[in-house]
């Protein structure tokens, strides 16, 4: 019973994970460590093996440590692939021949993967049919599908959505798109890219998104709702990108006007 006053004591779970957590930022555990063992800890901090094990999980939770069967825990090493928000659609880049993902993988040492899950002509969500001017009621739009993955360790999923008249019969609807990708075949449709939108919020994961990017419980998610508009100010394409907190940053460097 705390004294009129005090503030109550915090679990004892929760004591010994800010001490492990304190002891990983000070960089006393360092990334790769090996915690001690549950037995270990309830010793050192005179607690049950149940709270120990519950301060583990807390840690986890929070994406500090993994738990490796049969050989124990590790602290996490932190690894963010960055998105360049303000270079990655500059046309100086399509002279590497890459898209924009394949290119912020390489220039990490990462290797990219894209897997094309699926194409289809669909109703678009609300959100989307506003920034394309399409209607929302019908199915006016292709919605293509991609999960992305650095060093085959998934770390976004993409959903695109183009103007079906437009897309239709096009390498738009097809996986390989050909030279230059989606915004190739765009500009051979009339559409260069002068200006981006992207509104950016953070969130916690539906259960699909969790299982396809091997999320941790606790572990959020960043939306990127990216518009594309040309060169007569039209948005010809919207892109929700869904990347994992923990492995994501984005960096944008803009002109100030």
């Amino acid at each position: 019973m705390s004294t009129p006053g005090t503030s109550p004591q915090p679990p004892a779970s929760r004591r010994i994970a800010e001490a492990l957590r304190t002891a990983i930022e000070s960089g006393q555990l360092s990334p790769g460590d090996k915690l001690p063992s549950e037995r270990a800890l309830a010793e050192q901090y005179s607690a049950a093996r149940n709270t120990a094990r519950e301060a583990i999980r807390l840690l986890a939770e929070q994406g500090l440590v993994t738990a490796r069967h049969g050989r124990g825990v590790f602290v996490r090493e932190p690894r963010r692939l960055f998105r360049f928000g303000s270079d990655r659609y500059s046309l100086k880049n399509r002279e590497t021949g890459l898209t924009p993902f394949r290119l912020e993988a390489q220039r990490q040492g990462k290797v990219a993967r894209i897997d094309v899950v699926s194409i289809a002509q669909e109703v678009p969500p609300r959100d989307v049919a506003e920034r394309l001017n399409v209607s929302a009621s019908e199915a006016s739009v292709i919605h293509r599908e991609n999960h992305y993955f650095a060093d085959d360790e998934p770390v976004q999923i993409v959903s695109t959505y183009l103007r079906w008249d437009e897309a239709q019969g096009t390498l738009l609807m097809q996986p390989k798109t050909g030279k230059d990708g989606i915004y190739g075949r765009l500009e051979e449709l009339g559409h260069v890219m002068t200006r981006v939108r992207d509104e950016i919020s953070a969130r916690m994961p539906t259960p699909e998104e969790a299982s396809v990017l091997d999320l941790l419980p606790g572990v959020p998610v960043l939306e990127v709702l990216h518009t594309s508009l040309d060169q007569e100010g039209v948005p010809f394409e919207v892109s929700r990108y869904v990347h994992r907190a923990d492995q994501t940053g984005l960096l944008y460097e803009l002109p100030v006007e």
